[in-house]
């Protein structure tokens, strides 16, 4: 759903509303509310930044975020799961997590809903990944595939069931197979 104001707003007058559910995100000096997640999108969701966790967490090597507002580049937009290495998570003063993410994830990851563009979802990872991240992912899970985006790589297609997925270097400890990913489904 496209919203569109009586007067064009700057990124900054974007910032100051208040937040809507689910998440609106700020691109090319557009409103845009993202869907609401369906049950496919949430099981994925639910199960895969744990999962990503468990593996980089504990070593505080990288920590996965979800529905995580990221502001940079002139935009803000909402990642499914935003993934960030432990020394570039933001920081308050007492250590703990900042409320403003305004850097660009390490690894973001999308998942496609119904209805929704994958050319505006692929815009946001290419997005990302001009701006500093590693990796960005668009799990389809109609088509039971994931399309891996790297900087100046060519895109590929993950759509066999035992395709490991790959992963940023950092993220070299969590493995995961298409088959694997997708069976959450199933569960």
């Amino acid at each position: 759903m496209v919203q569109t104001p009586s007067k064009t707003l700057t990124l900054e007058e974007f910032l100051q509303l208040p937040e809507t559910e689910p998440a609106s995100e700020y691109i090319d000096g557009l409103i845009i509310q993202k869907p609401m997640p369906q049950g496919e999108h949430s099981v994925i969701q639910t199960e895969l930044a744990p999962a990503i966790n468990l593996a980089v967490k504990p070593q505080q090597i990288a920590r996965a975020f979800t529905e995580l507002r990221c502001t940079f580049g002139g935009r803000s937009s909402v990642p499914d799961i935003a993934v960030f290495l432990w020394a570039r998570i933001p920081r308050k003063e007492n250590g703990g997590v900042a409320n403003v993410f305004a850097i660009a994830p390490d690894w973001t990851i999308e998942i496609l809903s119904p209805n929704q563009s994958q050319t505006k979802v692929t815009k946001n990872i290419l997005h990302c990944l001009n701006h500093g991240t590693q990796m960005g992912w668009l799990i389809d899970s109609d088509e039971q595939s994931v399309l891996v985006h790297r900087p100046d790589q060519p895109t590929v297609v993950y759509d066999e069931p035992e395709m490991q997925l790959p992963v940023p270097e950092f993220a070299r400890n969590f493995n995961l197979t298409v088959k694997e990913l997708f069976n959450w489904l199933m569960e």
